[in-house]
C-alpha cells in the first residue's frame, strides 16, 4: 500500500487472491503475561497506544498520525515519531487474542534471524472495547522480491525454526478471519488430517450443509498416510498464509512477510498459497538448495493447496467449492480410496 512514495506492511484484508487476503498469528518471548503485564496501568489512559509510543516506545514527540488504506479486518494507522514510525493495528470488536496470535508469529520469525518480518512490539486493549497492536514500521522498496532470494530466505527460515513440541503452535490463531487450530500433536498426518482439513471440512458442513464435501473430503483426510511413506517430516516453523499480498521487499530489495498465521509444521504445507502467490521456478530452485526436495512432492502439493481452498470456501462461498472437490476426487482416485 503506497503512503507519500513509501509502502508499509502488515493491514489485514482477507480475501481472494484478485483482492486481498491475509492475517496472522507470536513467540514464547510475547507470552500472555508479559504482553498483558503492562496493561493494567496503559489501561487508566484514554489513548493505551499514544501512550506506549511515548513511554516504552521511547519517543518524546508523534509528529504524525496517518491511516494506511488496505486493510478490511483491522483498522490500520502509521505513528511518526522523533523515535522512528510505528505500525499499529486496531480493532475495535475483538479481543487481544487475535493480536496476540499475530505478535506470537511475527516475533517467531523475527527471532529465527532469516527472513525480515515486522518485529511486534505491544499487543493491548482499547479502553472503549477491542484491542491493538504495536509494531515495526517497515518501507516496501519499489519490487514485490526477488524470487531466489525469497526462496533462500525462506528456506531458511524453515530450517532454523524448529518445535520440540511437534506440530501446532502455542495458541490458536487465525487464517483470514477462520480459526485455525494449533493444538500441539506429535504426528503430522494425524495433525493436518484433523485441525487443517477436517477442521475445515465441518465448517463447510456447518455453514453450507455440504455433506458431500465433508463425506468425501473425511474420507480422503483419513487415507493420506501413503503420501508420507519413506518422507522425514520436522516440526519446521511456517508463515501459514504464505500468498502475493504477503510478500514484498523492503528498500534494500530484502523480502519481507506479513501478516503471518504461524504454526509448526511440514514445510512442503508453506506452498498451499502457491495458487496465488506467484512463485517461479528460481524460487524453488532457492529453496530447495536449502531444503532439499522429498519423495512424492508433487503427489502431496494438491493435498496442502485443499486447505486453503477449503478455507476461501468457506469464507467467500461456492465459487471455491469445485476447485476443493476437484482436489479431493484426484486424490482420492490416485490413492484408490
Amino acid at each position: 500500500m503506497v503512503l507519500g512514495g513509501a509502502v508499509h506492511v502488515g493491514f489485514s484484508c482477507f480475501s481472494s487472491c484478485i483482492s486481498s487476503l491475509s492475517n496472522g498469528g507470536l513467540s514464547r518471548k510475547f507470552s500472555s503475561t508479559k504482553l498483558h503485564k503492562p496493561l493494567a496501568m496503559a489501561s487508566m489512559s484514554n489513548d493505551p497506544i499514544r501512550e506506549w509510543i511515548l513511554s516504552e516506545g521511547k519517543a518524546t514527540e508523534i509528529s504524525r498520525i496517518s491511516p494506511v488504506g488496505g486493510g478490511c479486518i483491522n483498522l490500520a494507522t502509521r505513528y511518526d515519531t522523533d523515535a522512528g514510525s510505528f505500525f499499529v493495528k486496531t480493532n475495535r470488536n475483538i479481543g487481544p487474542s487475535m493480536f496476540d496470535g499475530e505478535a506470537l508469529g511475527l516475533n517467531a520469525m523475527y527471532e529465527t534471524r532469516t527472513i525480515r518480518v515486522p518485529k511486534p512490539f505491544k499487543v493491548g486493549s482499547l479502553p472503549t472495547g477491542g484491542s491493538y497492536i504495536i509494531m515495526e514500521f517497515i518501507e516496501f522498496g519499489a519490487s514485490r522480491s526477488n524470487q531466489s532470494e525469497l526462496g533462500r530466505k525462506l528456506a531458511e527460515m524453515h530450517k532454523a525454526g524448529k518445535s520440540n513440541k511437534g506440530f501446532g503452535f502455542d495458541v490458536d490463531n487465525t487464517i483470514g478471519s477462520t480459526p485455525q487450530i494449533n493444538t500441539w500433536t506429535s504426528d503430522w498426518v494425524e495433525f493436518y488430517a484433523e485441525h487443517r482439513l477436517g477442521y475445515q471440512l465441518k465448517l463447510a458442513r456447518q455453514q453450507y450443509g455440504d455433506s458431500t464435501i465433508y463425506e468425501r473430503g473425511q474420507r480422503l483426510a483419513k487415507n493420506i498416510g501413503s503420501l508420507f511413506e519413506g518422507v522425514v517430516i520436522e516440526p519446521c516453523l511456517l508463515h501459514g498464509d504464505l500468498w502475493s499480498g504477503n510478500i514484498t521487499s523492503d528498500r534494500n530489495g530484502e523480502p519481507v512477510i506479513l501478516d503471518p498465521a504461524c504454526y509448526y509444521g511440514h514445510n512442503e504445507a508453506e506452498f498451499g498459497m502457491s495458487w496465488c502467490a506467484g512463485f517461479g521456478g528460481s524460487f524453488y530452485i532457492a529453496y530447495f538448495e536449502v531444503m532439499p526436495k522429498q519423495p512424492g512432492f508433487e503427489k502431496r502439493r494438491d493435498l496442502y493447496l485443499l486447505y486453503h481452498y477449503l478455507n476461501h470456501y468457506n469464507l467467500f462461498g461456492s465459487s471455491y467449492r469445485s476447485s476443493a472437490m476437484s482436489i479431493i476426487d484426484d486424490c482420492l482416485l490416485m490413492l484408490k480410496a
